[in-house]
């Protein structure tokens, strides 16, 4: 490899890996991150788990080539390891909006889109919104609802909660469930949190195309807009 040095190449990667350099943590929090396994990042980098072991624990002297290895497989920049870690803020109004399916609803990301470990969803739903008829489940271990504004309805395994302003709520994201906001009750306003982060797609069940008709074909609404708000994205 040549002299060790510290030089940089002028995008944030190193020429070398100097020794003594620690990356052991950055390089278990980004793989924390990703949700992978020791075994996962080693094949992937086409390296022994032992090695990847001895890396994270600052055990072992790493080149450079088999580091940009590592970083691909984590899906960070080499960079970003000799960079002092900094959390990322989202500011108020600068939301990114999401697409979860659902009717009559808004959906914010909170949480960095990287972010695997856990997930903050911020609804804003219209009175009568919600998930839509169809229950569903969630590829995650735990969910966390708190109702900022409003009233929610949410039936979990067949039973009926509803949940005022203030009021929280836990319960196993993988159990069949659904949630409407009460007509009465004005916009509805609702942080979600899920624990691990939810894969990148749309996971609601869509209304199906006999119920966009019936909706259609309502009185009142042959020239209603779709909704009010900033367009949605698929979260990716």
């Amino acid at each position: 490899m040549g002299p060790v040095s510290s030089a940089s190449t002028g995008n944030g990667v190193p020429d070398a890996v100097p020794d003594g350099t620690r990356i052991g943590a950055q390089l278990k929090a980004a793989r924390l991150a990703a949700r992978l396994s020791m075994a996962e990042v080693a094949e992937r980098a086409g390296l022994t788990k032992g090695f990847v072991s001895k890396l994270e624990r600052d055990l072992a002297n790493v080149s450079v080539a088999s580091l940009i290895r590592l970083c691909d497989a984590l899906g960070v920049s080499v960079g970003s390891l000799f960079q002092a870690p900094t959390g990322e803020v989202i500011r108020r109004g600068a939301y990114p909006p999401i697409n979860f399916g659902g009717r009559k609803m808004i959906e914010y990301l909170l949480t960095p889109s990287g972010e695997k470990r856990v997930q903050a969803i911020l609804s804003d739903i219209e009175p009568g919104g919600g998930s839509g008829e169809d229950p569903y489940s969630l590829p995650a271990d735990v969910e966390f609802v708190f109702v900022l504004a409003g009233q929610l309805q949410i039936t979990v395994a067949g039973e009926q909660i509803t949940l005022d302003q203030g009021d929280a709520f836990t319960f196993p994201a993988n159990t069949q469930h659904t949630f409407r906001a009460t007509p009465q009750a004005g916009r509805t306003q609702v942080l979600w949190v899920v624990s691990p982060a939810l894969p990148d797609a749309p996971l609601y069940a869509q209304p199906p195309a006999s119920q966009h008709a019936r909706e259609r074909d309502e009185p009142g609404r042959e020239h209603e807009p779709a909704k009010d708000g900033p367009p949605r994205k698929d979260l990716r």
